[in-house]
């Protein structure tokens, strides 16, 4: 039986939360905005503001304007020395800002392409749009390498031991796994060919990177198509094939050869797209099934715990660092501790 995870704190808001952002140290980080009488602006541009709260008692530590506001492309986290940087739309275009942590203040601003989704690591943040994938230096702001190639879409990228592993699509085929060098783009090779109906979500952390995907028969061989085949026959929802599922492989393999594990999640038709997303941090993979969140081990899928989180289900973001959980709710900003 899952327990209710213990909350550090708990914090109201006056501002809508629109994106969250968390470290092994330091305090987290809130982006927001307030909606104007009417719900209206003059622009597609919605106007921000940034916050950081102490990560262990919830204090206000500054909150500050922010130019980049909320709209197509954002993200927030933390680069190089700690400092933070937010990437998204602004007045004049996409933007990535950098600012001191712990002042808030500004410290060097560029324009950026447009992007969809963003990943950080102190040594370049990567940013994923459908046609291209580039990288910017968390320092000079500038970018280092980009990536496209003609007939392929990119939707996810994340970094994994000197890789960028990015999900991608062709015109003719499903979703699949890419992987890059991180230091230059060079291109290395597929991992997983595109032959996925869809994946839901992608995350890396201590040599693995976890798939929340479907339908793992197109893509499995030997093996691993026979344990997937164990997996789906003997799983309480009795139906034939896995609606909903869990692959994780090592940062060099692929999944023509044997997956470090698999578990089959659903196997019923869904009508929508699952109630279900993943997030990872120090060997350990989060998994979100409604209000539930459950940690297993990344390398070997073995579980390790298994809470109740109160306002998970109603969440507009979630991510986990150091074994607290932050959470977004459209008014609110949680931390949970999560000691697997």
């Amino acid at each position: 039986m899952p327990s209710t995870a213990k909350r550090r704190w708990s914090r109201e808001l006056t501002s809508v939360v629109d994106g969250i952002g968390i470290s092994s140290q330091g305090p987290v980080l809130f982006h927001g905005y307030d909606p104007p009488p009417g719900g209206k602006w003059s622009d597609d541009v919605i106007p921000g503001k940034l916050g950081a709260f102490d990560r262990a008692s919830g204090e206000e530590c500054w909150m500050v304007p922010c130019e980049v506001g909320y709209g197509r492309g954002f993200a927030v986290g933390f680069g190089a020395r700690g400092q933070v940087l937010v990437l998204g739309p602004s007045a004049h275009g996409h933007r990535v800002v950098r600012m001191s942590v712990e002042t808030g203040e500004i410290l060097d601003e560029a324009t950026i392409p447009v992007f969809d989704q963003a990943s950080f690591s102190t040594e370049r943040v990567i940013c994923c749009s459908p046609g291209r994938i580039f990288a910017l230096d968390p320092n000079g702001l500038n970018e280092t390498w980009s990536y496209s190639r003609e007939g392929e879409r990119y939707h996810q990228c994340v970094p994994l031991d000197g890789r960028v592993l990015v999900i991608f699509s062709t015109r003719g085929g499903g979703q699949g796994l890419l992987a890059f060098n991180a230091k230059n783009g060079e291109f290395l090779e597929v991992m997983i060919p595109p032959l996925l109906p869809v994946v839901h979500g992608l995350v890396a952390t201590g040599g693995v990177a976890v798939l929340l995907t479907e339908s793992l028969d197109k893509v499995l061989e030997g093996e691993a198509a026979s344990d997937l085949m164990r997996s789906v026959a003997l799983h309480h929802s009795a139906g034939i094939r896995d609606t909903l599922s869990l692959i994780a492989m090592s940062s060099t393999g692929s999944s023509m050869s044997q997956p470090e594990w698999i578990q089959v999640l659903e196997t019923k038709d869904l009508d929508e797209l699952p109630e279900a997303s993943i997030s990872a941090d120090s060997g350990k993979l989060y998994l979100e099934r409604g209000n539930q969140l459950n940690a297993l081990d990344a390398l070997s899928g073995r579980p390790l715990g298994v809470w109740t989180v109160p306002g998970l289900d109603e969440r507009v973001d979630w991510t986990v660092a150091d074994g607290a959980g932050l959470l977004a709710e459209e008014g609110r900003l949680s931390v949970f501790e999560f000691l697997a």
